[in-house]
């Protein structure tokens, strides 16, 4: 049998970027700050906190998806991975900032 890839991992945090308190989304994994969108390189697969390279991750671009919506794709500044998660723009507990997502989309347009 095949292991699930996806791990739910949905505890609060501070940002190492800009120091906002986090709370669980309550429903999935919430793996970057709402207010900044930076990350942690934490995960090898969603949630499994399996990396042991722990750099910052700066949200370089978000992307559309017609069933997904927003996908903000990250790059850690400290070993140069990518990953990509799907924006809780529309969560109940702190939404991540429409506004950002929207210039990083318009920056997804620029590449």
């Amino acid at each position: 049998m095949e292991e699930k890839r996806f791990r739910k991992n949905d505890e609060g945090f501070i940002c190492k970027y800009c120091g906002f308190e986090v709370k669980p989304l309550g429903y999935t994994s919430r793996n970057h700050c709402p207010k900044c969108l930076w990350s942690l390189h934490l995960d090898v697969n969603p949630g499994d906190r399996a990396s042991d390279c722990g750099g910052l991750m700066r949200p370089i671009r978000a992307e559309t998806d017609a069933r997904r919506g927003f996908i903000i794709v990250h790059k850690c500044e400290k070993c140069g991975a990518i990953s990509r998660c799907r924006a809780a723009h529309k969560a109940n507990v702190q939404p991540d900032d429409i506004n950002l997502l929207i210039k990083l989309t318009a920056a997804c347009d620029r590449l």
